[in-house]
């Protein structure tokens, strides 16, 4: 069984959060691509057995109605209805291919989908996931793909099943419908300001030894107290700072 602890972003200095945990989800990548030039520089500030992986771009996730286009820095060009919710457009498929570069370039383990809330389980939604999927070419990633709308156990287990995709969950929110490997995002269980417990960590570590390999980040305003205390708790003993 092997547990790999991080935060979703680096909460602290890099030089610094590298000395402690083990692996990191980069999270700017989803907002803004940042330059290939930068992420090589994050990989030999970091070199392995460091692990990183990220978050795919939101153009090809999120509609540009979605708050989050408020941080990008370049504006869209085209329609803007080409962008998002895994549209087969070739708008999507040149934000792809600009995060591949990314991940290639940063040495990264996992690739994340997360997809918006407003992104339903509709027959054209699963077409487009369907049609974007099948066309993605993987390096030596995994692929995991994160549905915070309501989407139906069944529905996400056909999907994932048919493109050999990670079901990416929050755990004090679901359970994921894949099995084996388990990649967790935990946003804290009342918020982004929530503050987990000894005993919520506790119980976080109950369900992550069901799985023979477990990717742990955590995502919310206490992200580095709340990853070092857990990998305390895990006894892996690369603590050194409490403070």
């Amino acid at each position: 069984m092997e547990i790999i602890v991080g935060c979703c972003g680096f909460p602290v200095r890099r030089d610094m959060y590298c000395r402690v945990l083990r692996a990191v989800e980069v999270q700017t990548t989803f907002y803004n691509l940042p330059r290939v030039q930068t992420v090589r520089r994050w990989r030999e500030e970091c070199p392995p057995p460091f692990r990183f992986t990220m978050k795919a771009w939101q153009l090809i996730t999120h509609p540009p109605s979605s708050p989050t286009y408020r941080r990008l820095r370049k504006p869209l060009s085209g329609d803007p209805q080409a962008y998002g919710y895994f549209r087969p457009t070739p708008e999507v498929w040149a934000a792809w291919l600009q995060t591949r570069e990314i991940a290639e370039n940063l040495g990264v383990e996992w690739v994340i989908f997360q997809s918006p809330r407003s992104f339903t389980p509709t027959e054209e939604h699963i077409s487009n996931l369907r049609t974007f999927f099948s066309r993605l070419e993987r390096g030596s990633w995994r692929v995991g793909w994160e549905p915070r709308g309501d989407w139906p156990d069944a529905v996400v287990a056909s999907i994932c099943k048919e493109f050999g995709i990670t079901h990416v969950v929050d755990p004090f929110v679901r359970l994921p419908v894949t099995r084996e490997v388990a990649y967790f995002r935990l946003h804290g269980r009342t918020g982004y300001r929530y503050k987990y417990t000894e005993e919520d960590l506790k119980c976080l570590l109950d369900r992550v030894r069901a799985y023979e390999e477990s990717w742990v980040f955590f995502n919310n305003v206490y992200m580095w107290d709340d990853a070092r205390a857990f990998q305390a708790l895990l006894g892996e003993g690369r603590v050194t700072d409490n403070s």
